[in-house]
């Protein structure tokens, strides 16, 4: 059994330059979960696998495709293949969310400016 604390994996760079922490990493699934500050937002990209978000705390907006929702804690988000997505955190509080992409990308993320 392999246990692991959120406090304890370290933040790993991202092209978004936000706190993101790889809890899960094998050739079948990727587990992270990034943080976002008062007024952070992710870079807007598209994923080439399937992604399922879930929100741990706070309040924020995602984006997937068109449509721009605001969700709150334990809230689940599914983001298809090859759509464009991001998330915002508009409030005075961290927002934390786990991202669940399976299986694990092979190929890059596309970042859209």
């Amino acid at each position: 059994m392999e246990i692991k604390k959120w406090d304890d994996v370290p933040v790993m760079p991202t092209a978004h330059n936000v706190d993101a922490r790889n809890l899960y990493d094998s050739k079948d699934a990727m587990v992270t979960v990034i943080t976002l500050k008062p007024g952070q937002s992710l870079k807007r990209h598209i994923t080439p696998v399937d992604v399922a978000f879930y929100v741990l705390e706070g309040t924020g907006i995602v984006e997937i495709g068109k449509e721009k929702e605001t969700v709150t804690k334990d809230t689940l988000i599914e983001s298809p293949k090859d759509i464009l997505h991001c998330w915002y955190n508009e409030t005075d509080a961290d927002l934390r969310f786990m991202i669940i992409k399976a299986p694990r990308p092979e190929k890059k993320t596309i970042f859209i400016s």
